[in-house]
């Protein structure tokens, strides 16, 4: 009879007979009532009464019975910490027990008793089964420093526990050398910077060594730790790659897996050109493939590190399109993610295959599948271009079918297409209009409408199409409403006479029925834009489109090469790192792949160059206009000097009452004269020919006396340069103590940072962030610390930044938070940089146009300060802030009296005038500023101080 009669009894009362019987001079009676007791804690009643009587059975030397007692002990020894000391002679005495077998079970146990208050005890029999001369207790003892490790980390280094652990990567048993590796990888983990995996050419000979006879999960834990190697050169690169490719015909998935991952890693260091490169290559694939054979849960896992392969290496498997067809009893998990890959794979050599079996799946009975299918037609037009015309005719097929959900995909799907080939398949539109009716998902409405609004030229009746969704404004999802209400205003653009009452009641529904941010700013900023300056409002929102990308949906290569290195883990089905979900500290090292031995790949800079097409022509008199409270930050505009042929145009078209909405836009943009007409500010277009006479007349008398340059201006100093400061200090930072300043050479603003290693550890992998910012300063490449920083060790470093980040007004203006990370933790702290480091070089405006804009700029503008104890004369002082590029423009003197007239322009296009009064002899100066946004005047003030007192 089986053990399962013990499961089966249903007796009240039982404990006292338990007990009797555990206290029986019969060893079979024993052995019974210890089965019993055994299945009552395994169903979960409470046998922890009988504690004292299973221990007393431990005297035995019956190995079944043995095994028993120590499973009874484990689970209760953490409720009963007292009885359980009980227990400490006898394993003390079974670790010299002459059987292998009973000194394992032992140490085995012993592992598994967490109780502090028995751990130290333990350490002696732990220390003899580490050096038993069978490796059976060896490598169960290994397994158990671990254990012990994570109970009480400092008993066990105290105790030499981890040297032997090292010693353990030599023993001449693989299974001996495999859980070693195992019990260390472990704690290294919890301790990442311990450094106990101290891997060296050869350790890895050792560990590759073992790596063919040990069992399989033996190889899996070895080969994860040669993933975390990195190589001194190529050559020992391929001698361990060439040592590891057996692996990939085994039968156990995850060490095929693992076996890829170390492979994947190495590849890195191997020269392309190597002919070894080329045969690795092949050999990946055909495990890969393999792993599509078995069911469907594992497929899954494969086919999601599948993804990231492809992503990393597509020629692996290029040539093996077809193990990724979709089988019709495929699970949906599976068949989503083979479509994802079937895109991947597609070329131009395999396309007409995957185009006609994408068109076989949208005729499927999965929904969700279909709409991936016709999806992914879309893709391939756009990554494969000689495909695109007979991808767009599949569509049109497919749209011709009438069935709701393909149509609305199909829809989605062609606006990319028109977004990556423009005036190439436009004539499909009227097919497309002609479904207008059937479409109520949102993602297919706002689609329909970009395409009205962006060929409202080649669609007759697309003010009417427009109007239909226009009727349901409110009951629209925000995705809609944005689309519509740029359709709407760039019809309004193309085609001003027939459409200005449609673009005036979309801008009132946006700005004044609207309850979303976003609309009613999107709303704001077209109305503001069509009401003082058609010309630029068309260069804005009628701009050439630039071509989407191929694939839109690759993970982001630094964290794609995080996880190749966590290939075979749960970070590669997520598509995450391990931070991402693990709690706590443990498992959440970032890896990266290595470096390309010779490579010579540098990060390339971002194009810093103007986005606006070219320098604007050098204007003539010109007043400076309005900024809109950094709207021109909004709009990413560049802002350069706007020529203007009269008096800024009246905000007044902002007020929503009966009038006019749009002032004069409508002649303006009649008027066909797009370089600039009467009405409107020619900022995008040429400089007028003709003079104001307001603004060329000579100015008689007051002003105009000013521009008298008899004191002419002698040779600029340097810029100032503030002194460092700690930005962070070594408490709040684990021991990276940072400091630092600002500058700017020679047109670039440099962010100079010593950072200092006060901890006991080495500190790598460090690179920064910041958020976002008044003037959208932010890293122009990553901070360049190529060494890594050991303790009590200085870098200095420098980091040139650009002003083209995301913009939100800091208080005070000028502050900026920043992130910085390394391999220990994320450290955040703000500091403040002079906003002299965004005065530009271009800043010296012209004479006449500085007295139309100083006369423009409300009064209400001005801001006026003192600076006190400044003892330089007016020519110093002029040479000195010219360093800065504070520019002076004029001098004049009254009465003994030095007046000095100056201009300053910031990265964002922001003019500040200033007049400086300095009187001879006096130490004390008098400095007045104007400026269109009044909050810089502040900053200004402190810089011309710091300047001229330093």
């Amino acid at each position: 009879m089986t053990d399962s009669k013990y499961f089966t009894t249903t007796k009240k009362g039982e404990i006292f007979e338990l007990k009797a019987e555990l206290n029986s001079d019969k060893k079979e009676k024993k052995k019974e009532a210890v089965k019993k007791v055994i299945a009552s804690m395994t169903v979960g009643k409470d046998v922890s009464a009988l504690f004292p009587d299973v221990v007393n059975c431990m005297q035995t030397d019956n190995l079944e019975l043995k095994k028993l007692v120590y499973l009874y002990l484990m689970n209760y020894a953490k409720s009963q910490p007292d009885m359980a000391i009980m227990a400490v002679n006898t394993f003390v005495k079974d670790c010299e027990d002459p059987n292998p077998l009973i000194r394992a079970l032992a140490v085995r146990t012993m592992g598994c008793i967490r109780v502090d208050k028995i751990t130290e005890y333990l350490c002696e029999p732990l220390r003899k089964c580490l050096k038993d001369e069978d490796p059976y207790v060896r490598k169960t003892a290994a397994v158990c420093v671990a254990k012990l490790h994570d109970i009480n980390a400092q008993l066990v280094e105290d105790q030499g526990f981890l040297d032997t652990l090292k010693d353990l990567i030599s023993d001449s048993n693989p299974m001996v050398v495999a859980n070693a590796v195992a019990a260390l990888s472990e704690i290294a983990e919890s301790h990442p910077n311990s450094n106990l995996l101290d891997l060296n050419p050869q350790s890895i000979n050792k560990l590759l060594t073992a790596l063919n006879e040990c069992t399989e999960w033996g190889q899996i834990f070895i080969l994860d730790c040669l993933a975390n190697y990195t190589p001194r050169d190529d050559r020992e690169s391929q001698s361990i790659c060439e040592r590891v490719t057996p692996r990939l015909s085994h039968a156990n998935s995850a060490v095929v897996l693992s076996a890829v991952k170390v492979l994947m890693k190495f590849m890195e260091m191997l020269p392309k050109d190597l002919d070894y490169y080329g045969t690795l290559l092949k050999k990946l694939a055909p495990p890969l493939v393999t792993l599509l054979s078995a069911e469907p849960e594992l497929q899954y896992v494969a086919l999601r590190n599948i993804n990231l392969i492809v992503q990393k290496r597509p020629e692996i498997l290029k040539h093996e399109m077809k193990v990724f067809f979709v089988k019709y009893n495929d699970p949906i998990y599976v068949k989503l993610e083979k479509l994802d890959i079937m895109i991947r794979l597609a070329s131009q050599a395999n396309i007409a295959q995957v185009l006609a079996e994408l068109k076989e799946y949208a005729t499927e009975v999965d929904v969700d599948f279909v709409r991936k299918a016709v999806r992914a037609i879309g893709r391939c037009a756009i990554k494969v271009e000689q495909s695109a015309e007979r991808c767009v005719s599949t569509l049109l097929d497919l749209i011709q079918t009438k069935v709701n959900y393909v149509v609305q995909e199909a829809i989605v799907v062609i606006k990319d297409i028109f977004r990556k080939y423009p005036n190439k398949y436009e004539s499909v539109i009227a097919t497309l209009c002609e479904n207008l009716d059937s479409l109520d998902e949102p993602e297919a409405r706002a689609a329909m409408i970009w395409i009205v609004g962006e060929y409202a030229e080649r669609i007759d009746n697309a003010d009417e199409l427009l109007e239909s969704f226009l009727e349901g404004f409110h009951d629209e999802s925000t995705q809609v409403q944005l689309q519509l209400l740029t359709a709407i205003v760039k019809l309004f653009l193309k085609k001003p006479t027939e459409t200005q009452e449609l673009v005036q009641q979309v801008l009132s529904l946006a700005t004044q029925d609207s309850d979303n941010p976003d609309l009613r700013d999107r709303g704001y900023i077209y109305w503001r834009l069509l009401s003082t300056d058609p010309v630029a409002a068309k260069e804005v929102v009628l701009a050439e489109k630039p071509l989407i990308s191929e694939e839109t949906d690759l993970i982001e290569p630094t964290l794609l090469e995080e996880l190749i290195c966590h290939i075979g883990t749960l970070a590669s089905v997520y598509h995450k790192p391990p931070s991402a979900f693990v709690e706590g500290s443990r498992g959440v090292m970032h890896k990266r792949l290595p470096a390309r031995t010779g490579s010579g790949e540098g990060t390339e800079s971002p194009d810093m160059g103007n986005t606006a097409g070219g320098s604007a022509p050098e204007a003539a008199t010109s007043i400076i206009p309005s900024q809109g409270d950094l709207l021109g930050d909004l709009l990413n505009l560049d802002m350069a000097p706007q020529t203007t042929t009269g008096p800024t145009p009246p905000t007044s078209g902002m007020q929503m009452g009966g009038m006019d909405l749009l002032g004069g836009v409508l002649d303006s943009l009649l008027g066909g004269d797009i370089g600039g007409s009467p009405a409107m500010g020619v900022g995008f277009g040429a400089a007028p020919a003709v003079m104001p006479a307001s603004l060329s007349a000579p100015v008689g008398g007051g002003l105009g006396d000013l521009f008298d340059l008899g004191g002419g201006v002698g040779m600029p100093m340097g810029a100032y340069i503030p002194p460092k400061t700690v930005w962070l200090q070594a408490m709040k930072a684990k021991g990276l103590e940072i400091s630092g300043t600002f500058a700017r050479r020679a047109g670039v603003i440099q962010m100079e940072l010593v950072l200092t290693n006060k901890a006991m550890s080495i500190m790598t992998d460090f690179a920064i962030q910041f958020n976002r910012n008044s003037f959208g300063l932010a890293p122009a490449g990553p901070l360049q610390v190529l060494t890594p920083l050991g303790p009590n060790q200085t870098i200095e470093v420098s980091l040139p930044l650009s002003t083209v980040g995301p913009v939100m007004k800091m208080d005070p203006l000028n502050n900026l938070q920043v992130a910085v990370k390394n391999n220990i933790d994320v450290f955040y702290f703000s500091c403040q940089y002079p906003i002299s480091m965004l005065f530009v070089e271009d800043g010296k405006m012209e004479r006449q146009v500085f007295l139309a804009t100083w006369k423009d700029i409300p009064s209400d503008n001005e801001s006026q300060f003192q600076i006190q104890d400044c003892h330089l004369n007016s020519e110093a002082a002029s040479n000195k802030l010219q360093g800065s590029n504070i520019f002076t423009i004029a001098k004049r003197t009254v009465e003994g009296q030095d007046m000095l007239y100056m201009s300053i322009k910031l990265s964002n296009g922001i003019w500040v005038l200033a007049e400086l009064k300095v009187q001879a002899g006096n130490p004390n100066y008098t400095i007045s500023l104007k400026c269109r946004a009044p909050e810089v005047s502040q900053c200004v003030f402190q810089c011309y101080e710091a300047v001229l007192k330093n």
